[in-house]
């Protein structure tokens, strides 16, 4: 199993100068000790106008700066958001591609819409058509990325002539594509189209068997890739802070997890918001804080929420989601008010003292699969619809 950090950029209220400069550091600095450990991915959200929750939007200058500081470590877009009037199809592939080469080929090309109404009314998208322009752009994107020239498009959300996307990407034919996933039908989608899924459900070990046998299952009897390259992978969140004293390890991250799932739900469910008045920390702390979320945990039981606990506690929870077929845990280690030296205590233990056995036992995973999902693979890509390329005799021409 691999493993991830995953940054939201939280900063609840009350907010001082120089805070969003200060979650932006620390998070930079997190990404470079997190490359050092040997943990394998930073994964980087897109969001907009979702004050406290999430201050993170331009992602791509966020990443391009954590790549020059790392050497290792795949940069995750968690996700990237595709309907046009977000971000313009030719945009995307454009920023994909240079990031992709800055890094020396470590990006991977998280997708998705948001569900948020905040978002969505901010940028004028229906909420009933969002899903079908990720479906068209998401799959435009790839052929811009891969096609030279691109021969143009004339669909449903978006349009443009033919045109050559440059820069191209190092990785060929373009970086891995995921999906960020909430519910069994997402999942199944993600199958479908041939990429890997990202779930923010903070599934439990229970629960994960069935998400990860329902993928392959799908994967294996309808995959039709929405991409030219497939990356068949379970991607699960999960709260996180290790110490050798469960309790100080609950102290210093479950209400930052809490708040984190509080603010999720927050934004995405029926919550009336009012832009730059609304307190959303002073909510959480009205209906009792992390002690709200907690209630009836038992620490002494062992019974903490993800990774939260000791290096024990954490190694139970991950080889339990490990058995159940999970690829990759991310962590939600930056939430709420977690202090960046905690958080970095955090990666520390757990890359000395739980993450190497997991690693060891990585390699021969990822060769079984890729031996058994092979025929698959290549059935998958017969039923794939491939867009037809300019006519070489027809070069593309442009009015002067």
């Amino acid at each position: 199993m691999k493993f991830g950090i995953f940054y939201e950029h939280q900063l609840p209220r009350p907010w001082s100068d120089g805070d969003e400069q200060r979650i932006l550091d620390e998070a930079l600095d997190q990404v470079e000790l997190a490359d050092q450990l040997g943990i394998d991915y930073a994964w980087e959200v897109e969001h907009h106008f979702l004050e406290e929750y999430s201050h993170s939007s331009s992602p791509e200058v966020f990443l391009a700066a954590a790549a020059e500081r790392t050497e290792d470590i795949r940069l995750g877009h968690g996700i990237r958001l595709m309907p046009p009037d977000y971000n313009h199809p030719a945009r995307v592939a454009e920023g994909i591609a240079t990031l992709d080469l800055i890094s020396d080929g470590r990006v991977e090309f998280g997708t998705g819409e948001s569900s948020s109404s905040i978002e969505l009314g901010g940028f004028g998208i229906d909420r009933r058509e969002k899903d079908a322009m990720w479906q068209e752009t998401t799959e435009q994107v790839t052929n811009m990325m891969t096609m030279e020239p691109y021969p143009g498009y004339d669909g449903e959300f978006f349009e443009m002539p033919s045109r050559n996307v440059v820069p191209k990407p190092k990785q060929d034919p373009h970086p891995p594509l995921w999906v960020a996933c909430s519910s069994r039908s997402t999942i199944e989608e993600a199958a479908r189209r041939g990429i890997g899924a990202l779930c923010f459900d903070f599934a439990a070990a229970e629960n994960a068997r069935e998400w990860v046998d329902t993928y392959y299952e799908t994967f294996r009897e309808e995959c039709e890739p929405i991409g030219h390259a497939v990356n068949p992978n379970v991607a699960m969140v999960t709260g996180f802070s290790v110490h050798e004293d469960r309790q100080e390890a609950v102290d210093r991250g479950a209400e930052g997890f809490a708040f984190f799932q509080y603010a999720l739900a927050h934004y995405y469910g029926a919550a009336p918001h009012q832009p730059g008045r609304t307190d959303v920390w002073q909510e959480f702390q009205d209906v009792g804080g992390a002690e709200a979320v907690l209630d009836g945990v038992d620490v002494e039981a062992e019974d903490t929420p993800g990774a939260i606990g000791t290096p024990d506690d954490v190694r139970q929870h991950l080889e339990a989601l490990e058995e159940a077929g999970v690829d990759q845990v991310i962590f939600v280690q930056q939430g709420g008010n977690n202090e960046h030296e905690h958080i970095c205590d955090s990666l520390e233990l757990f890359a000395e003292e739980v993450m190497p056995a997991f690693h060891e036992r990585d390699e021969a995973h990822v060769a079984e699969k890729r031996e058994e999902l092979e025929p698959y693979i290549e059935e998958a890509f017969e039923r794939k619809d491939e867009m037809d390329p300019m006519d070489a005799d027809e070069p593309p021409m442009v009015d002067p």
